[in-house]
């Protein structure tokens, strides 16, 4: 890939795609990989094949797993891309045939204006990993822990139009809730896949119009939907360009739904202006409904709404991200909402136990954003969101971050006592570690750094799967709906 001026940062540095896929086993360890640490770290990315044709955007890349696997001692590294009917007609070309969501979109092409990559995030449900698309596209099955894409998950057709990414599984269930979105009517719809992989109940949501989506919660009985105040410019979508605005005078809505309703019973709740990309919990207290998520109050470069301090944050494209960790209560009873921030230091890409996904947790692990051009995480903080402490811990001089996934230790019987594993990487020579960190301890020294032997380019969402689910046979439900692609030719 060639660089030139104009060069997009997320295509260099830390950025910069990898082009080989690698299996390098027996990888080089500094400390110890606990006893209780086996199954598979994944983490999805943006990571193109081919020279952009067009003005490129972190988000349009194809995408590419990394992986490492701990088994029996012995610790594995992988990366493959997730093998797309897109990716596969670049290959045949030589070449990029998509333009990315910087370029007007072309509502006539095959499938959709932009290439469905999968390159967004991760998750595992009825014994399957599937890798999914921020745009909403197709669920591709990844098999673990070879990496291999094997079909695209339609459940027999009953999933209807497409996922997006972040569905939640809830872990006492087995449901996963999911939604979609589309630029034409529906344009929202909402389910629930059983935990033996069956469709159980899907629902289009009414909007007043296109919205960007990106997230939902859950909690033990109700769902939580966004219609968010930065949204397609409706009156360009009248001419027939669709262009992102954000309207500081819309508020954006929260809509409760109870796990199995529809439209009618959505509750919307009006809150301030804003847009956010990632939530990290929800529960039920009493009457009310708790949410918790990092908030952007001003989601543009060219809307900020905090003065000097909008040209420190770093830019994706024209979004600014500047997210800032928020709680939200709903009373059900009242109809009332009220709106904290926990913390005024910005922080992304937020995770938890998932064992205490829908219930009352105390603690998020969320990547501290760096004061640069582009999103970097520089640290890590722990949050306590029921005290309202928070430890940093900060990444060595020169290294970046990325997301963490939480393992809960062998016979924990409390939310924190576990491992935190991210991929970290040296700017200045590309050098890259898994690190596994200590979640109650996370001032303290890596437990276990693994040396990967290749770069590892700086990517998204990440998801840990145990060697026991990854043995469970709760899959061969699912595999009954599997709609197969057709022959992908590398």
């Amino acid at each position: 890939m060639t660089g030139s001026p104009d060069t997009s940062p997320y295509l260099t540095g830390s950025f910069a795609p990898v082009f080989t896929e690698t299996v390098a086993h027996d990888l080089e360890v500094t400390g110890e990989i606990p006893r209780d640490l086996r199954g598979i770290f994944v983490r999805n990315s943006s990571n193109p094949r081919f020279e952009p044709p067009g003005r490129y955007h972190w988000f349009d890349g194809d995408g590419m797993l990394h992986a490492v696997h701990f088994e029996d001692g012995c610790v594995t590294y992988r990366n493959r891309y997730v093998r797309t009917e897109g990716l596969a007609a670049d290959e045949a070309a030589g070449r990029a045939l998509s333009t990315g969501i910087m370029e007007r979109p072309d509502f006539t092409r095959p499938g959709g204006p932009y290439k469905d990559t999968g390159n967004t995030d991760l998750a595992f449900h009825a014994g399957q990993l599937l890798a999914l698309w921020w745009l909403s596209g197709k669920a591709r099955v990844v098999r673990l822990p070879d990496l291999e894409t094997t079909g695209t998950q339609t459940y027999g057709g009953a999933l209807g139009r497409s996922i997006s990414a972040h569905p939640k599984v809830d872990p006492r269930t087995g449901d996963m809730i999911f939604f979609d979105y589309a630029p034409l009517p529906p344009y929202l719809t909402y389910g629930v896949v059983s935990a033996d992989g069956h469709v159980t109940h899907h629902t289009p949501i009414d909007l007043p119009g296109p919205r960007l989506q990106h997230d939902i919660a859950i909690t033990k009985r109700f769902s939580i939907l966004f219609d968010m105040s930065m949204m397609f410019d409706p009156d360009l979508l009248l001419r027939g360009h669709a262009r992102l605005a954000f309207f500081p005078d819309k508020p954006t809505r929260f809509g409760i739904v109870p796990r199995f309703g529809t439209n009618d019973d959505v509750r919307w709740f009006d809150g301030s202006p804003c847009f956010m990309y990632h939530t990290i919990n929800a529960w039920e207290d009493g009457d009310e409904v708790v949410l918790i998520g990092c908030k952007i109050d001003a989601p543009f470069v060219d809307a900020a709404s905090d003065g000097a301090d909008a040209d420190r944050w770093p830019a994706i494209g024209l979004l600014r991200i500047a997210p800032r960790l928020h709680r939200w209560r709903f009373n059900l009873r009242t109809g009332t909402l009220t709106e904290d921030m926990l913390d005024d230091r910005p922080t992304e890409f937020p995770r938890m136990n998932d064992g205490w996904l829908g219930t009352s947790s105390r603690y998020s692990y969320n990547g501290r954003v760096a004061a640069r051009d582009v999103l970097q995480f520089d640290g890590l903080i722990k949050y306590d969101v029921q005290t309202g402490a928070a430890i940093a811990r900060d990444y060595p001089r020169g290294w970046v971050g990325g997301e963490v996934s939480f393992v809960p230790r062998a016979g924990a019987t409390v939310e924190d006592d576990g491992y935190l594993i991210t991929f970290v990487a040296e700017e200045s020579s590309g050098a890259a570690e898994l690190h596994v960190l200590d979640a109650q301890h996370l001032a303290s020294e890596p437990i276990a750094r693994v040396h990967i032997p290749q770069r590892v380019p700086t990517g998204y969402h990440t998801r840990w799967v145990s060697a026991a689910q990854m043995a469970a046979p709760s899959a061969s439900a699912a595999r009954r709906w599997m709609e197969v692609m057709p022959e992908i030719t590398r």
